[in-house]
């Protein structure tokens, strides 16, 4: 019988999924398909009011059992960051290029099937509803305009641009309309509705961006940044700990500093007489080194990431069950953020777990730098650590199964790359170029995204624009340095950050805590520490903030 701590979790779930029609897909829990998540201030207040009661609830349940006692900090964590946020308007303000509302509503559509003809009549319904989602997030936004809550400009206008590539023009059909025509392949899909739907999305989707440039825009914070205080908050987010933002920042400097010289000596090791730009543009325009074709591109990130999960297993470095040993790779639709990112397999698994590559327009693709990214996000990164937490439904609330604290989830992501580096997955010398420019970009992003935020200045002994205080262009010439991507990436990494803050530093500061966590767990045992054992240990808590995590894992 479930504790009351684990029920109230899984109510909580319950009723989120019902609030949340898009957190219920992609949870896999039926009957809210055909709907929209309503984004207007009713829809904001009815959520805060679930966690207010929630929390209150939890507070006041008995959870002196170790099981109670990790299930309850992980959803009062969650709660009490989400009150926060709530009272801050930060609700108000999620216009940014990735994870805010408007990226939300386009890509739950990526998560629903498309094989019968009632799938493409539950699409048809939920895309008739659009036009009144981004009504909701409009009356919301002109909320926090009256409020003077408002979002970057730049943020603004970058959200504009996605909103018209999605909604297309009479030469480039837009998301909806080539959503529409797949279901045309299929025998009695509602053709005419689906046009019509599709339509009616697209102009919503103009009328939003029409309302970003010529009402919002004249208002928006014209700062790029979002201030020491706004960061913080969003530094306890994403990392689940308080992490002091000049401590991170020199940190980080520090990284960039080693891994620089890292850089250096591989690219000696790849072709002796060239500087590392030569090294990575040698790289990125040898045929040798590419693939053709978006098709091919997916069949060899796929047969990468199956060669990996074969080995895990085969070779007995983790525990892996076979309702998560199934992984697919996708090609996201474009006009999107150009990062590649995955998807976790439904509650049931029918839905299995998925990366989705950025192709962009692309045709092209070189391979040296994608090995590590395919880790990071498929096998042994995310689909293990999120895959593992979805099928431990004995030991974990359902609460915890679908929780992700950006530090620990990402941490750990970073932190399988490192592993698989160290089983010689990145033994070839361009693969490993890859893998450290990985680290390094990663790192430069604490740099970046702590200087631009909390109004940081480049440091005197850094010998590059020393004293300046940083700026979108500085942080853009310090990222591309250090970046195995082209410069439309790094720009689209750029607006990344400046509008989700202190996520980018999640990475690496959160492969931090894995690696002082496996160290200090390495002192206690000495000689019967077991790597394996720790993984799984680790990995059976389920995702949480790095706080809670390190208290849990001294444990082991």
């Amino acid at each position: 019988m479930a504790s009351p701590v684990y029920e109230l979790s899984d109510a909580y779930i319950d009723r989120l999924a019902q609030l949340d029609p898009g957190y219920a897909t992609a949870l896999g829990i039926p009957g809210s398909d055909h709907l929209m998540t309503d984004f207007s201030p009713a829809g904001h207040e009815a959520q805060e009011a679930l966690n207010r009661q929630t929390l209150a609830k939890l507070n006041s349940l008995d959870t002196s059992s170790d099981a109670d006692r990790l299930a309850a900090g992980v959803l009062r964590n969650s709660l009490e960051m989400s009150e926060r946020e709530f009272a801050a308007g930060e609700h108000l303000r999620a216009i940014r290029v990735l994870a805010g509302s408007v990226d939300y509503a386009r890509s739950v559509f990526d998560l629903m099937p498309t094989e019968t003809a009632e799938h493409w009549q539950t699409i048809a319904q939920r895309m008739s509803r659009v036009p009144q989602a981004f009504a909701g997030m409009r009356e919301s936004w002109r909320l926090g305009m009256q409020r003077a809550t408002v979002a970057p400009l730049r943020q603004v206008l970058a959200v504009a641009d996605m909103l018209e590539s999605w909604a297309g023009s009479e030469s480039a059909p837009g998301f909806f309309a080539t959503l529409a025509e797949r279901g045309a392949l299929v025998k009695g899909a509602p053709q005419s509705e689906l046009r019509a739907a599709a339509n009616d999305a697209a102009r919503a989707l103009s009328e939003t961006a029409e309302f970003l440039r010529k009402e919002y825009a004249p208002v928006a914070d014209p700062r790029n940044g979002v201030g020491e205080e706004r960061h913080a908050l969003a530094r306890q987010r994403y990392m689940g700990m308080h992490v002091d933002a000049d401590d991170a920042y020199e940190w980080g400097l520090e990284e960039v500093r080693r891994l620089d010289a890292e850089l250096a000596r591989c690219a000696k090791g790849i072709n002796p007489n060239a500087s590392l730009d030569e090294v990575r543009r040698q790289l990125d325009s040898d045929p040798a080194h590419a693939i053709e074709g978006e098709e091919n591109l997916r069949q060899w990130l796929q047969d990468l990431m199956d060669q990996a999960m074969h080995f895990l297993i085969s070779n007995n470095h983790f525990d892996i069950p076979a309702s998560i040993q199934k992984i697919e790779a996708k090609i996201s639709p474009p006009g999107g953020a150009a990062a590649q990112y995955y998807m976790s397999p439904s509650e049931d698994l029918s839905r299995p777990g998925s990366t989705w590559y950025p192709a962009n327009g692309r045709t092209r693709f070189p391979l040296w730098s994608e090995p590590t990214t395919a880790y990071h996000e498929g096998v042994p990164g995310h689909h293990l650590q999120i895959g593992m937490a979805v099928v431990n439904r004995e030991q974990l609330s359902r609460f915890q199964r679908n929780e992700f604290v950006s530090g620990h989830g990402e941490g750990w992501a970073l932190y399988a790359e490192r592993l698989m580096d160290d089983l010689g997955f990145l033994d070839r010398p361009e693969y490993r170029l890859g893998y450290l420019y990985a680290q390094a970009f990663r790192a430069a992003r604490v740099v970046v995204d702590i200087g631009m935020h909390c109004e940081k200045k480049i440091p005197a002994t850094w010998g590059w624009h020393s004293g300046e205080a940083w700026t979108p262009e500085l942080a853009l010439e310090f990222l591309s340095a250090r970046s195995s991507n082209d410069e439309a990436f790094n720009r689209s990494e750029i607006d990344r950050y400046l509008g989700w803050p202190a996520q980018a530093i999640s990475y690496k500061l959160g492969e931090r805590v894995w690696l002082q966590l496996r160290d200090e767990a390495k002192a206690r045992h000495g000689a019967a520490f077991d790597i394996r054992a720790w993984h799984t240990y680790a990995l059976n808590l389920g995702n949480l903030g790095l706080e809670l995590f390190s208290r849990e894992m001294a444990r082991f």
